[in-house]
């Protein structure tokens, strides 16, 4: 039975403006749902980074950070590795010459955002405008263009793509990662929870600071690397970085 009295009618209305609002910001989060795995692997493979069965990309988040960066960079130059250096906005600015010197040593530097926040609850502008911050920083650090952008958390939203298309940045996941910010994270645990993703053709997600993880654990990711070489061996796999991926 309808309401017969017009002092319902505001409420109704009322309700209706807040299911909007509800459906417009599920809406714009709906893409934080390509963050579920396995699943994206399969539906959303070049979001995901997956590329040359007989390669993996491997990756790095959070730096450039003078305190750890260059011990992973030492690292991958005692294993003959490149890789992609998601990299931090703030963090650049802070230390450009750790950028330029990543792109010196073959590595290949690419957007994280300005700050390292996440997009569910950012406005398009704001995330727009943090992207390209981070854009112009690593550009001018690296007197090179980058091609990739990875948001904080792997958090996604349609202001993600926006921002991303307008900075002339693909967005890229990951299909594995060690989860090395972890408190308990160990080389032998890094390495078993990378083994759990994919691999072969795959993308790996790894971090050369902890300026959001654990206090201390960029050692554990460094001592995780010679372990990831011998599984990787194994597997007789290549490792390089994104572009050198050929992502699909």
């Amino acid at each position: 039975m309808g309401c017969r009295y017009s002092y319902c009618r505001p409420v109704h209305a009322a309700r209706g403006a807040l299911a909007l609002t509800a459906a417009a910001a599920a809406a714009y989060a709906a893409p934080s749902v390509a963050r579920a795995l396995p699943p994206r692997w399969r539906a959303t493979p070049r979001l995901s980074g997956i590329g040359d069965p007989g390669h993996v990309a491997l990756t790095f988040d959070d730096g450039p950070d003078p305190a750890s960066t260059p011990a992973v960079m030492a690292a991958l130059g005692a294993l003959g590795w490149r890789a992609t250096f998601f990299c931090l906005g703030n963090m650049t600015a802070a230390c450009p010459s750790l950028a330029t010197d990543l792109a010196a040593a073959g590595h290949e530097v690419a957007v994280h955002g300005w700050s390292h926040a996440g997009a569910i609850r950012r406005p398009p502008g704001w995330l727009a405008d943090d992207v390209r911050r981070c854009r112009d920083a690593v550009a001018d650090a690296t007197g090179a263009e980058p091609r990739w952008y990875r948001p904080p958390y792997g958090e996604l939203s349609l202001g993600s793509f926006t921002a991303a298309r307008a900075s002339r940045l693909r967005v890229v996941l990951w299909t594995a990662w060690g989860r090395d910010w972890r408190p308990g994270a160990t080389p032998q645990s890094v390495v078993a929870d990378i083994g759990r993703g994919v691999l072969a053709g795959g993308t790996v997600l790894l971090h050369d600071s902890d300026c959001t993880s654990a206090p201390g654990s960029w050692r554990v990711t460094v001592d995780a690397l010679p372990l990831l070489a011998e599984r990787i061996a194994r597997l007789g796999l290549k490792v390089g970085t994104l572009s050198e991926h050929d992502v699909v």
